[in-house]
């Protein structure tokens, strides 16, 4: 049984202060490298792991969505329609975790994270030479769909961009809020790229949305896994502490980064946490 001894705590703090920051920045709850680092380095049950990043991410996404949405970063639109598919996914995901074998877990988080960081350089390397058409976000034309324009004070204008491709984003949605509840991640692992590849949002716009969504589908899977026990109550609170300070400060980190930096940062962790799950 672990201990939460004093150097444990702060390492856990320190930890999740990291996490904090990356996951602020790239529109993910962190659990992609919350889950590896308890299981492979604390040796604390994947099952436990899960449950105490389910909580993590749920601090996370309450630091931060409010204040993307208040700089006018998250599409809450867009964000609400996904949301809804990724709940239902999310619940169908944890409870299908109870029936499968650990290292099972394991093997499918691991691959899983491979194909989605391919796609994210493959689409960095893209130049785009198309011009979004411009929107204003309270014209009556804005009105009828998903588009919208935020301020990007790393290159200071106005980024317009449309929303496609709603019924396909939705449906992966699904799939994504159900890998979320399984492997006791936010879903932004699948949602950032979804709305950036799929949806055509710019990366910032999807990280600051993702943000938005990925608490509520993963509050209904962390409930599930209180309900079963699974949650180490100071584990969980010592990490929350870090990430809601490490959030705070990645939201400024955010504003000020460039798209592509992001892109790439998030692709290169992805693979790397890959690898290290199947190798565990």
């Amino acid at each position: 049984m672990f201990e939460l001894t004093i150097l444990n705590f702060i390492i856990i703090l320190g930890f999740g202060f990291c996490i904090g920051i990356m996951a602020s920045v790239l529109g993910i709850g962190g659990g992609a490298f919350i889950v590896p680092f308890f299981v492979l380095f604390l040796k604390i049950p994947i099952h436990n792991a899960i449950a105490i990043s389910l909580v993590a991410i749920v601090a996370v996404s309450s630091t931060v969505a409010s204040i993307n949405v208040e700089k006018g970063l998250a599409n809450m639109r867009l964000g609400i329609i996904l949301e809804m598919f990724m709940v239902v996914g999310s619940i169908t995901g944890a409870l299908i975790l109870f029936e499968l074998d650990e290292r099972v877990a394991r093997i499918i988080f691991g691959f899983f994270l491979f194909p989605i960081s391919f796609l994210m350089l493959l689409k960095m390397r893209k130049v785009s030479r198309k011009k979004s058409k411009e929107i204003d976000c309270l014209s009556e034309e804005f009105k009828g769909n998903l588009s919208c324009m935020f301020y990007d004070p790393s290159i200071s204008k106005n980024i317009k961009y449309s929303v496609k491709n709603i019924l396909p984003a939705s449906l992966i949605s699904f799939f994504g809020g159900s890998l979320a509840g399984l492997l006791g991640i936010g879903g932004g692992i699948v949602q950032v790229p979804l709305m950036n590849l799929v949806c055509g949002l710019p990366m910032k716009a999807a990280a600051a949305t993702s943000n938005f969504m990925i608490g509520v589908s993963a509050c209904a899977s962390a409930f599930i896994f209180f309900r079963r026990g699974l949650i180490i109550n100071e584990i969980a609170g010592a990490i929350v502490i870090g990430i809601v300070f490490g959030a705070l400060t990645g939201v400024r980190v955010l504003h000020k980064s460039k798209s592509n930096t992001i892109q790439a940062i998030f692709a290169i962790l992805l693979f790397m946490t890959g690898i290290k799950m199947l190798m565990g």
